[in-house]
């Protein structure tokens, strides 16, 4: 029996990962932006891409 293995790394803000041997993809929490046959290549991409910040909920200011 093999157990699966995932290759995941941060760039820019977006995931870039890997499961098993399939290709190398761009993600980001809800979307898949792209698919790659090099780790290399999907790394240009995401750098390439604009810096992806992630805004968190910020209280209303009721008073």
């Amino acid at each position: 029996m093999s157990v699966p293995a995932l290759t995941k790394m941060h760039i820019n803000g977006y995931d870039v990962l890997k499961v098993n041997n399939g290709p190398w993809r761009v993600c980001t929490h809800a979307d898949r932006l792209g698919s790659f046959g090099s780790r290399d290549e999907a790394f240009a991409y995401a750098a390439s891409l604009p810096t992806r910040v992630i805004r968190a909920d910020r209280p209303s200011n009721t008073q």
